[in-house]
């Protein structure tokens, strides 16, 4: 049986590891934090949305980028500072517009699969995550939206998505907690939304039962290479400012597989790989309902506003998930008030809900210039990586989980437990 070493605790991670276990391999996850799930796996918006496929690689993607550049509060937010890694994964995005087509159709078509594979892990191992199947609503404030939106749900429909125009009328039968005008609305029956935090906490709960090893609290210092497999350092986080070089711990392993999100770059580099993940955050808000009025005034009907980049979740009766906005800022994780707030003005633009109790929360999602993930070995015999998932690690992990225990199979053969 062979070992491979899982880097990363998020979604990606977490459901690479359970898949490799179930494949037969003897799998170690180590991540840096304490508990699975603790960056941008927390609070995201909370939708698996084939819908949400569509790449962002487009000329007015820029051209709002720069229109957007000095508005604290815009849904696209560029620091203009000068940062080699910043304008070169700009440039290498611009270069990625002649994809557009093709990368939001296997998007699309990633997407779907992924969905199937996830409700079968949380079926199998009986995880409640507030999953709600009743569709993702995308609404449009104008025909100049609508139109650009009718446009590219031609390439979803390509990728096999069921995804069909609604009137304003429709909208209001379908969500009608609604206030706010619409022009009109692009509607998904078959997506769905789920609290991505339980989702993992309790995949690496059924994970550890099924013997997979949890290292948590530590860092990867360095990675060694040779024809017996990887070595790789691990260095107690709680211990930084007192451990001495020689203090790391020697994990040997036949294989290892790097889901470390916007960690991944560094990691990449230990291995003589290169992979652009640029860091781009988004924010959250969780509002508590605590009164009945609030309860009836939250849609369960997960949304999207084109105009404002915002998007919704119901988790349970009494919270209420509202997620959006893109900074490119590098590896900063400050929780900004002039970005929660309009969250807040949303919220209370669009339903009649009490928001004096809410979460604030941001995370930082890691993007590929193209905005597809990468599943693919490395230079170094037994380097793995599942990562830059971008805004749609929710969305796109159970399939992505799947496809890089597959290139482990076929170097390590393991000895399948899978149904």
């Amino acid at each position: 049986m062979s070992r491979v070493l899982v880097i990363g605790a998020g979604i990606t991670g977490i459901t690479t590891a359970y898949t490799l276990n179930q494949h037969g391999h003897d799998v170690v996850v180590a991540d840096r934090h304490l508990y699975p799930a603790m960056e941008t796996s927390y609070a995201n918006g909370g939708q698996l949305s084939a819908s949400n496929a569509e790449v962002w690689n487009q000329p007015g993607t820029l051209l709002k980028g720069i229109k957007w550049m000095l508005q604290k509060d815009a849904p696209l937010l560029l620091n203009p500072l000068p940062s080699w890694h910043k304008y070169s994964w700009l440039a290498e995005f611009a270069g990625a517009i002649r994809n557009y087509r093709t990368n939001t159709v296997a998007t699309t078509r990633m997407a779907i699969e992924a969905r199937q594979h996830l409700y079968d892990m949380a079926e199998r191992e009986n995880i409640d995550f507030n999953l709600e199947r009743r569709g993702i609503l995308h609404v449009y404030h104008d025909r100049a939206g609508f139109d650009v939106a009718a446009r590219s749900n031609t390439l979803l429909l390509k990728g096999g998505l069921e995804r069909y125009a609604v009137t304003p009328e429709e909208i209001r039968n379908i969500e009608p907690t609604l206030t706010g005008t619409y022009y009109g609305g692009f509607f998904t029956p078959s997506d769905a939304t789920g609290d991505i935090h339980r989702f993992t906490r309790g995949l690496a709960a059924a994970a550890a039962r099924h013997g997979v090893e949890f290292r948590h609290g530590v860092e990867i210092e360095n990675m060694q290479f040779g024809d017996g497999g990887v070595t790789a350092l691990l260095a107690d986080v709680m211990s930084a400012g007192t451990r001495r070089r020689n203090d790391a711990e020697r994990l040997d392993v036949d294989a290892v597989v790097i889901c470390a999100g916007v960690g991944s770059r560094r990691l990449a580099a230990m291995c003589g790989d290169r992979l652009n993940i640029y860091p781009v955050k988004g924010y959250s808000i969780t509002v508590q309902l605590d009164d009945e009025a609030s309860i009836a005034g939250a849609p369960w009907v997960s949304l999207l506003d084109e105009r404002a980049k915002i998007v919704t979740s119901r988790l349970g009766k009494d919270r209420f998930r509202v997620a959006g906005t893109a900074e490119f800022n590098g590896d900063n994780r400050d929780i900004r008030a002039d970005r929660i707030d309009p969250l807040v003005r949303w919220v209370h633009e669009n339903f009649n809900v009490e928001t004096s109790r809410m979460t604030p929360w941001a995370g930082l999602r890691p993007m590929m210039p193209d905005m597809m993930p990468r599943v693919q070995r490395g230079r170094q015999q037994g380097v793995y990586y599942n990562t830059g998932h971008g805004h749609l690690g929710w969305t796109l992990s159970a399939a992505t989980a799947q496809l890089a225990a597959a290139l482990v199979d076929e170097d390590l053969p393991g000895l399948s437990k899978a149904a």
